[in-house]
């Protein structure tokens, strides 16, 4: 399949007897493997189109939890699913998304469901940061300070997804640092979105999975760079979300033994009333060597 848009990767073809084909662009590929967030929304993009087959009371995705049992190269996969159950206003599902001839790869399990009376609060707080058009580009050429001539190229950062720094320091800048906490402004080159023109909640995932950020700030520079796959992720989805900008805000809250735990707040500046929570994120990921030669 001939992909027209990066977030084409997350279109689904029914095999048949909860089984999902779809094609993952090279454009996905952060250092090792497609990116994990889109490993994510294409196996929810699977198990939501598995549930909604039969008409009935509409069942968002309102929860996920994954784990990356083995990385997934870009190219074809499959997706598995199973609906462990068909509620009237809730429903679960399972998926393990894989290359066509592996046994393992990305395994999920899934909450779709109706919307319920229930309260409404925010505990969470929007913090105080810098417009992103008032911010520099990820893109932008490194300075001279920065010791490097120039990044390595990466076609996630540079055609699929641009980063504005709103919390944090630059990877370069020696400054001691105090907290485990990093914040960006992302915005899709292509923005995928739903016919009602929000931004296609499934896009959070991607937003959701670069939680390392928060770990490096509290680091500073080191000699050796540093890769870090998700061992799992587990994201909430609190709603539409309109297209644009979205600020997310990683903090780091425990680093040992080569793991850390991190937590993501994504939130849409343009929310009725003021920035609104869209999703809620936490991650435990490990760290290797990486050389981007």
């Amino acid at each position: 399949m001939v992909t027209e848009t990066p977030w084409d990767a997350t279109t689904v073809t029914a095999l048949g007897e909860g089984r999902y084909a779809a094609t993952i662009g090279r454009e996905w590929v952060l250092a090792l493997a497609p990116q994990g967030g889109l490993i994510a929304a294409v196996a929810a993009r699977a198990m939501a189109s598995e549930l909604h087959t039969d008409e009935g009371v509409p069942q968002p995705l309102r929860s996920m939890h994954g784990v990356f049992v083995s990385p997934v190269p870009a190219g074809p996969v499959e997706i598995d699913v199973t609906v462990l159950r068909r509620g009237r206003s809730v429903s679960q599902a399972q998926a393990t998304l894989r290359a066509p001839d592996a046994t393992t790869g990305y395994t999920a399990l899934a909450v779709f469901g109706a919307e319920r009376p229930g309260f409404t609060f925010t505990e969470l707080e929007f913090p105080d940061v810098p417009a992103a058009e008032d911010q520099p580009s990820f893109r932008d050429p490194l300075p001279p300070e920065a010791g490097v001539r120039d990044r390595w190229p990466m076609p996630f950062w540079d055609e699929v997804l641009e980063g504005r720094p709103a919390i944090g320091h630059p990877f370069w800048d020696p400054t001691p640092r105090d907290q485990a906490r990093s914040a960006c402004w992302f915005r899709f080159d292509d923005q995928p979105l739903t016919a009602d023109g929000r931004l296609d909640p499934l896009a959070l995932f991607v937003l959701a999975d670069v939680m390392p950020n928060a770990v490096f700030e509290r680091i500073g520079p080191t000699e050796e760079r540093y890769f870090a796959p998700s061992t799992d992720l587990t994201t909430h989805l609190f709603g539409p979300t309109t297209p644009g900008w979205i600020l997310a805000d990683y903090k780091a809250h425990l680093a040992g033994e080569g793991y850390a735990s991190v937590e993501a707040a994504l939130w849409d500046p343009r929310g009725e009333g003021g920035p609104t929570l869209v999703a809620y994120a936490t991650q435990q990921m490990f760290f290797t060597a990486y050389d981007p030669g």
